[in-house]
């Protein structure tokens, strides 16, 4: 996959939380999508819209301050805001197969100075 498709389809995702379009990334994700983060251990595809999904359209802002694709994955470093006023910053690793994004591996941090959120206001 060529790395500018790689960096679209990062794009495509992070804005369909915004949106709450879950036809969009339903479209965009693997039939075999793993999702791990601090909370969540290679997740199936289902698991992954029952616990993650809850979270689109919660959001004020998601900003992608990086989007590098690395070899056969792509990486996207991104500042984020909730409704409820919580700042976030995180690093995500995503892979690809058949065009769709396969998996994606989320490591959580916090921007300077800010508070951890409550678990229904995170992303994943």
């Amino acid at each position: 996959m060529r790395p500018e498709d790689m960096a679209a389809k990062v794009r495509a995702s992070f804005e369909s939380y915004v949106t709450e379009d879950r036809a969009r990334i339903e479209a965009l994700l693997h039939p075999d999508f793993t999702f791990t983060s601090p909370y969540d251990d290679h997740i199936d595809r289902a698991t992954y819209f029952e616990r993650c999904w809850l979270n689109a359209g919660t959001f004020e802002k998601l900003d992608l301050i990086e989007v590098q694709p690395a070899g056969a994955g792509c990486f996207v470093f991104y500042e984020g805001r909730s409704r409820a006023g919580n700042a976030f910053r995180n690093t995500e690793y995503f892979t690809f197969e058949d065009g769709r994004i396969r998996s994606v591996e989320v490591f959580f941090g916090l921007a300077p100075g800010t508070t951890p959120a409550k678990p229904e206001q995170r992303r994943g």
